[in-house]
């Protein structure tokens, strides 16, 4: 479907517009296609025009335009000739979207507002947290002193180095998949030797 524009329509006559329109959407609701295609050509840019006044941007306005066509075709059916004419049913399908489309993105907009204050940079003692990684370091390394020096070059390529399994492999001059098990093994090592539970 092509993007609507604002414009008006150059049928001067409103009943017979909207007799028009009502015919179209009575067959749309019947499935017909290319009914429904020529109710969008002559709907679809004052359908456009109420939704970019309520959302106030043009590509947030095609989507729901968008949204209101597929709206339309599913619910044709429900249209009532005797409640209303149809481009005031079809506006109000549009308006309708419009406004959830302000709500969604406000609601969002708070609970984006309500996490980032609730989840702000809680204080820490920056001494405390050094020794631990101290601490932390030297037991990783003393842990990796009881790995063979392949599996220790491999983790330490792979995690220390940030190189991928292939890169390790190319590097140790082994297959992949020896350089993926001795990576694991050498993990699985680690994990005993510093008291770690699986």
């Amino acid at each position: 479907m092509k993007t609507p524009r604002p414009g008006k329509s150059d049928d001067p006559s409103p009943d017979g517009r909207d007799v028009a329109l009502a015919d179209l959407l009575s067959r749309s609701a019947r499935g017909d296609e290319a009914a429904f295609a020529t109710l969008y050509d002559a709907t679809a840019a004052r359908v456009y025009g109420l939704v970019l006044r309520v959302v106030r941007d043009p590509a947030q306005a095609e989507e729901v335009t968008q949204e209101c066509f597929l709206d339309i075709w599913r619910t044709a059916s429900r249209f009532d000739p005797d409640r209303g004419s149809a481009i005031s049913w079809l506006l109000t399908i549009a308006h309708r979207k419009g406004v959830d489309r302000v709500r969604s993105a406000e609601a969002a907009t708070r609970r984006d507002t309500t996490y980032h204050r609730s989840s702000g940079a809680v204080p820490h003692d920056e001494t405390a947290e050094a020794a631990t990684s101290s601490l932390e370091a030297k037991r990783v390394r003393s842990a990796l002193t009881t790995l063979t020096a392949v599996q220790r070059d491999a983790i330490e390529l792979a995690y220390f180095g940030g190189y991928t399994h292939t890169e390790v492999a190319t590097m140790l001059d082994l297959p992949v998949g020896t350089a993926k098990t001795r990576i694991r093994d050498g993990l699985i090592r680690l994990r005993d030797a510093m008291g770690v539970g699986s």
